[in-house]
């Protein structure tokens, strides 16, 4: 365990183990690599400072993205919407799809799902990340979020229904029926 080991191996193994959970999640919530590198390490900077007083009451991710989660919120609240998806966050990644066209149609998805979570407030947008996106089931997502797991089975059935509707013209396939799991 993590708690069991000196203070700069705990560190390492912290931002080891954790970051790509948070970097992912900070790519779904913001759309933009820069935004999520910058937030990613804000986080890791808030958890080094306070690793000292984490007390074990939840598990080690659990804590970590909570953090993410505020750390997110906080950037929502100082720049609310704006242009979050560039197309620079799909530059350089090499086609795995086979025809230009196929690859063409999955960029301009996943730009239409981008955007319209976007619109989503964001505790809608936050439960949508971890239960649909990231997988999380329902009990890590309610510690995650600080809230009942009643409350993420209502505010994820409520987003996903208000993702359809804006996706509504754009997409018949593969993530709007994803998203409904």
């Amino acid at each position: 365990m993590i708690t069991e080991i000196d203070d700069e191996e705990r560190r390492r193994l912290l931002c080891e183990t954790y970051y790509r959970d948070v970097y992912e999640f900070m790519i779904y919530f913001t759309g933009n690599r820069n935004n999520a590198e910058d937030l990613t390490q804000e986080v890791f900077l808030r958890a080094l400072d306070a690793l000292r007083r984490y007390e074990e009451r939840s598990s080690m991710k659990t804590w970590i993205l909570t953090i993410a989660k505020y750390v997110a919120i906080d950037h929502a609240r100082k720049k609310r919407i704006r242009s979050w998806f560039e197309l620079d966050m799909l530059k350089g990644i090499t086609s795995s799809l086979g025809s230009p066209e196929k690859e063409l149609q999955v960029k301009e998805e996943r730009q239409q799902l981008i955007a319209a979570m976007q619109k989503l407030k964001p505790k809608y947008r936050n439960v949508v990340i971890f239960r649909g996106l990231k997988e999380y089931s329902i009990k890590e997502t309610a510690e995650i979020l600080g809230c009942s797991e009643a409350k993420v089975r209502v505010d994820y059935h409520r987003a996903v229904k208000e993702l359809k509707g804006y996706l509504k013209g754009y997409m018949e396939g593969a993530w709007a029926r994803g998203l409904s799991r």
